[in-house]
């Protein structure tokens, strides 16, 4: 046995004259499965493409709502300066000190006292100018 060993082992084969050809059958078949998986592809993005774009929108809107509230916030600081700025109190102490105005006295104040209007003209009045 070991002689056979020997000679398996010495034994130099030559595969150099052998012909490699591409097998046309199994290239046809992975053209085929490489098509399929292809297809499968496409069909898995057309199902999940709503999933996406509802995925999405949903993030559009929540940021959307995160820029209102801080709209609003920004707003409801801007209102209450405002209205600190318009208090009349604050208005009568920058009219004293920044314009230099004085609060009048009886004498400088003038009353203007309404008239009442005039009754409406008779009907027949109105109708003998026309």
């Amino acid at each position: 046995m070991s002689i056979d060993l020997e000679y398996a082992i010495k034994q130099d084969i030559r595969n150099n004259p052998v012909v490699r050809e591409v097998d046309v059958e199994q290239k046809r078949e992975f053209i085929r499965m490489l098509a399929w998986a292809a297809v499968m592809f496409v069909m898995l993005m057309i199902a999940l493409l709503p999933k996406v774009t509802t995925v999405t929108t949903s993030y559009r809107v929540e940021d959307l709502r995160d820029d209102l509230a801080r709209e609003e916030a920004f707003y409801r600081q801007y209102h209450l300066e405002m209205e600190q700025l318009l208090r009349p109190q604050l208005l009568e102490h920058r009219a004293k000190v920044e314009l230099g105005l004085v609060e009048p006295t009886e004498n400088d104040t003038l009353v203007i006292e309404r008239v009442p209007p005039s009754p409406p003209a008779n009907r027949a009045i109105v109708a003998a100018n026309r």
